[in-house]
């Protein structure tokens, strides 16, 4: 028998947490059918994984690519980064259930609350839809790269029923029902569960807090009584600052009303002992047995800068900067009247970062995600007896205005993050990938857990780490045939390096429709990607090999 594809001398990880074995996979039509000394070792296609670790594919459960998929189905950058399924629709915001006549509004509400450009949404999807069913089937006539799997959101399901009053009224009964039964045919057509929002400072285009924000408890029990019913996934942003005691005592009622999957997405605090706090927090929340899992950002992160893309300091000159593209801000920083006037105008600006948690992120081929206090602006500026507007001016003129900043808002405290993770229920993942592209870019995730959660921190083994990222998220999202190497699962692969495996600096592209800004980042020590059993990522290219598919939910 000719297989199609061999993976040959690899060391397998199967995503179980099991101990790594020495040997090949072969796979057929999309699926795995051999593990170990293999009955017939001919195949159209083989890759050599000597000395590579060989593990299914990474599932990204926390990305916003529900606009991008539209005009980049190969999904960059997290189909750089080993990802093989990723999970749209979180937080509350998609773009289906929508009336013909309200798309602009739920286009806008999209980037206001993820900083995705609503001309890059209205001009690169197709909107030829209405439910949730029908934006699966437009997003399944696209020539995917990677699996994907939707939720469908609050905030559109009750402004499709609600309309304007959406926004600020309770529901009524009827309307609690009615929202309850979209949900449920969502799911009959494929969504994999649902989302919520009740975080204020995610608003709408006229700068309220988006529908469902602060919508009354019974209308969730509601819908999680339909998405238990139908085993499905109920995905929840909270506002633990303004309302802790309602967010922990709603995450348990959802819970057991559900009787299934409840995820929500937390940070640790800066302060010694925060990331133990959490551990004992979700730990309480599953007091009752019920099934609830937390996932945050994988490093310190929320608004990274420089001189090609945002410049965060104030004043006429800098204004007049921002409308150059980089070559044209390059030579105005090289100029020493404009720089002078830079440097005066940031340091007599009342406006300022508070640059303690500003990191430069290095001249290096890989970005120091994890930099100490040699690497804060503030020092760093201390040292040298100069403004942290020259020093940004200096790094960006000797890096011909590639070099990057990055403000620490989330996880400020790694150490904390670290004791965060270590948890049995709250997993590193939420890359947003997708969304907030011209401010962050954490699609690389998966690639930082390898590289500096199990490889340089060690709170993982290879084998953990893995798990983590791969058969965990899987269950979590209710995907049961991927996220394992098992003879007949189906065969989403990654082969690499561990000991290399890394990111690489990240860059500002204009690749969106109308060219709007946003970070990619590239990737290295991958071998190669398989996508049900086809590759699709190799030696640091993409083939350009269409083998996604659309997960739809199945009861």
């Amino acid at each position: 028998m000719e297989h199609d594809l061999i993976i040959k001398n690899g060391e397998i990880i199967d995503g179980t947490g099991a101990k790594t074995t020495h040997g090949d996979i072969a796979i057929d039509d999309g699926v795995i059918t051999e593990i170990g000394e293999l009955s017939s070792p001919q195949a159209k296609e083989e890759i050599d994984a000597d000395g590579m670790a060989v593990t299914p594919g990474f599932v990204d459960i926390h990305t916003h690519l529900d606009a991008q998929i539209g005009w980049d189905p190969e999904l960059r950058p997290v189909s750089q980064h080993g990802v093989t399924t990723a999970l749209m629709g979180n937080c509350g915001v998609t773009f289906a259930p929508c009336k013909p006549e309200d798309r602009e509004l739920i286009a806008h509400m999209m980037q206001t609350v993820e900083d995705i450009p609503k001309e890059a949404i209205l001009g690169g999807l197709p909107w030829d839809w209405e439910d949730y069913g029908g934006y699966l089937n437009s997003i399944e006539n696209l020539d995917l790269g990677i699996n994907v799997a939707g939720m469908v959101g609050h905030a559109a399901v009750r402004y499709y029923v609600m309309g304007e009053r959406s926004v600020e009224e309770m529901a009524t009964d009827e309307e609690i029902a009615q929202m309850a039964e979209i949900v449920g045919v969502s799911m009959d057509a494929g969504a994999v569960g649902f989302s919520t929002n009740r975080y204020p400072p995610h608003v709408g285009p006229d700068g309220r807090s988006i529908p469902g924000t602060y919508a009354a408890a019974k209308e969730l029990i509601e819908i999680a009584k339909v998405v238990g019913e139908k085993k499905g996934l109920m995905q929840n942003v909270l506002d633990f600052g303004g309302e802790p005691d309602f967010s922990r005592q709603l995450l348990k009622d959802l819970a057991a009303t559900t009787k299934e999957r409840i995820l929500f997405s937390m940070a640790a605090g800066p302060d010694k002992g925060s990331g133990k706090r959490l551990c004992n927090m979700i730990d309480e929340l599953c007091s009752d047995g019920g099934d609830i899992t937390a996932i945050s950002m994988p490093r310190s992160s929320g608004f990274m800068f420089g001189l090609q893309s945002s410049l965060p300091f104030s004043g006429e000159t800098w204004d007049a900067i921002r409308k150059l593209d980089l070559d044209g801000r390059l030579s105005a920083i090289r100029d020493s009247v404009t720089r002078s006037k830079l440097i005066k105008e940031a340091s007599s600006s009342k406006e300022s970062l508070p640059y303690n948690l500003v990191f430069w992120l290095g001249d290096g081929e890989t970005p120091n995600y994890t930099a100490g206090k040699e690497s804060c602006i503030a020092n760093m500026s201390k040292e040298r007896s100069i403004h942290p507007s020259e020093l940004f001016l200096n790094l960006s003129d000797e890096s011909d205005g590639k070099t990057l900043f990055n403000y620490r808002m989330f996880n400020q405290n790694l150490e904390e993050a670290g004791e965060m993770f270590k948890s049995k229920r709250i997993f590193p993942g939420l890359g947003d990938a997708g969304a907030h592209v011209s401010q962050i870019c954490d699609a690389g995730w998966a690639t930082f857990v390898l590289s500096h959660w199990v490889r340089k921190a060690g709170i993982y083994s290879l084998e953990e780490g893995i798990r983590r990222i791969t058969s965990a998220p899987a269950r979590i999202v209710g995907i049961k045939d991927r996220g394992l190497l098992e003879v007949g699962k189906k065969a989403d692969i990654n082969i690499f390096d561990p000991a290399t495996v890394s990111e690489l600096q990240p860059e500002i592209a204009h690749d969106f429709p109308g060219g709007a800004p946003r970070y990619v980042q590239g990737s290295k020590g991958y071998k190669a990607t398989v996508v049900n059993g086809k590759i699709n990522f190799l030696d640091g290219e993409m083939t350009g090999v269409a083998n996604g598919e659309v997960l739809r939910h199945v009861s």
